[in-house]
């Protein structure tokens, strides 16, 4: 292949990059606004392969000024692909079919980049005439680029930059290229003058995107939450965004509410004391989750409590939650405890590896909506968590809402018990929330009589053991066990949100 068509190579590794930057984006963005990001993200590939094929096919219509086809498909895929999460944020707040927004972006982008392909081989054999060679190269650059862009999205984009900028970003390169084409072969394409204004145009406003892209994230996150945004990161791991409406602070993660300053004592004080009480000797304790630190405040008012081990994946959620006025004044710099050890880990890898015995294992970990999060949630979890409790020691693991999510409450009853545990299944009502459930495990045995020492805002003796009654319409016991290789849960809470969003 002649020198000349090397550019046309590493224009097709950037679309291609950028291509699977955009789905990635699609999919990631659906995720965090609907959900089931199993579903998400095998609707995106899905439809994607199949715009694929609905590109290539059409592209055998075009015959003519197949410089200008070429140009405008990179034109066309950095538009789409420059304001694709903007639109999904933007559908999401004033569009009731999202869906369709989500489906119309993928099947654009996809039939552009399914063109491209064909586009470019008859452009080159035109004056190449050796087939072999150049689908085989253009093949090599398309597949190299996918994996660049299927790299660096979570790797570098996301964390670095967020939804907006990374996809200002992209279409920023996708323009780029266009323009790189215009130059080298700007003799081969009618209306070039056109084309060049068009196209610094475009480039101009994704590269302002880029730059503002904060003030956006801004304005739009200010649309998704009733409250005033005070803070937003995007983390490697997930996106913090935290609110506050007078005295009240929310903390959401990944668009899913974390706690209310308003009322999240109740839910700690049930989640901690409850199993804090359940044992005669508690000076070590092991919390999974837990970032936020409210839990360790709890743990903490017990003098005996000499060591507190707590796992969180994201290092960034400790930080904010140490050094922010807005959490400190509600955790009481727990995070700063000299009893407190913090690994920055996956609870998970951390379990397999645990030699500790624990009397206490609080599992504090966000809903399993997510294949990551339903694996902390499986049978082989729960074994683990047993393999690290002493004898007489007591595992509480949130298990979501019994009235708004029965079936994903009683599964996860289900899945601790089918590891050989006495369950005792309880509850609190939290305002934020609702009705919000418990599963405290032991491998003794587990009494409702309990008794407190220490000072609490809303568990008392007297109100304890309604703790442990639960309504006809919150008891569901037809349900499977939470398998690894069976992620049934994920399923029943899926359900779950889908009726009652």
């Amino acid at each position: 292949m002649s020198k000349k068509y090397r550019l046309l190579m590493l224009t097709t590794l950037i679309i291609s990059g950028c291509s699977m930057c955009y789905e990635l984006i699609i999919s990631a963005v659906s995720s965090y606004l609907l959900g089931n990001s199993t579903l998400q993200y095998s609707v995106t590939i899905g439809l994607y392969m199949a715009s694929l094929g609905l590109g290539s096919y059409i592209s055998k219509y075009f015959s003519k000024n197949l410089f200008n086809i070429f140009v405008t498909i990179e034109l066309g895929i950095g538009v789409i692909g420059g304001i694709s999460s903007l639109v999904l944020f933007l559908a999401n707040i004033y569009i009731s079919n999202y869906a369709l927004v989500m489906y119309l972006e993928i099947i654009i982008i996809g039939g552009f980049a399914g063109a491209e392909i064909p586009v470019m081989t008859r452009i080159i054999e035109q004056d190449e005439n050796n087939l072999k060679v150049t689908l085989s190269s253009i093949f090599s650059f398309d597949y190299i680029g996918g994996l660049v862009g299927a790299v660096a999205f979570p790797l570098i984009l996301l964390p670095k930059l967020g939804y907006f900028a990374t996809s200002f970003l992209c279409g920023f390169m996708n323009i780029v290229a266009a323009l790189l084409i215009m130059w080298k072969f700007g003799k081969r394409v009618n209306y070039i003058n056109i084309y060049r204004v068009i196209a610094i145009i475009l480039s101009v406003i994704m590269l302002l995107g880029m730059v503002l892209a904060d003030n956006i994230s801004n304005s739009v996150e200010s649309g998704l939450y009733t409250d005033r945004v005070i803070l937003i990161e995007q983390t490697q791991y997930q996106k913090i965004v935290m609110t506050k409406h007078r005295d009240d602070v929310r903390l959401f993660i990944d668009g899913n509410c974390q706690f209310s300053t308003a009322d999240e004592y109740r839910y700690h004080e049930a989640l901690v004391h409850v199993p804090m009480n359940e044992v005669t000797t508690r000076e070590k304790i092991l919390i999974l989750g837990g970032g936020d630190g409210l839990a360790v405040r709890e743990v903490l008012k017990y003098p005996e409590v000499q060591k507190i081990d707590l796992v969180d994946l994201d290092k960034e959620m400790i930080r904010i939650c140490s050094t922010n006025e807005n959490v400190t004044a509600i955790n009481e710099n727990s995070l700063l405890s000299d009893k407190l050890n913090i690994l920055n880990m996956d609870a998970y890898e951390y379990l397999e590896d645990c030699q500790e015995k624990y009397d206490v294992i609080i599992v504090d970990l966000p809903d399993p909506n997510t294949e990551v999060l339903n694996k902390l949630y499986s049978n082989i979890f729960y074994r683990m968590c047993g393999g690290c409790l002493t004898d007489e020691g007591v595992l509480v693991v949130q298990s979501t809402s019994p009235y708004y999510a029965t079936k994903a409450f009683w599964c996860i009853n289900k899945t601790i018990e089918s590891e050989g545990f006495n369950v005792k299944a309880y509850h609190v009502e939290v305002p934020a929330f609702g009705d919000w459930g418990f599963n405290m495990a032991s491998k003794s045995e587990l009494s409702e009589d309990i008794s407190f020492d220490i000072e609490t805002r809303y568990i008392t003796e007297d109100n304890v053991a309604a703790l442990f009654k639960f309504g006809k319409d919150e008891i569901d016991m037809d349900v499977e066990i939470n398998h690894l290789t069976k992620p049934v849960l994920m399923e029943y809470y899926n359900t779950a949100e889908e009726l009652w969003n």
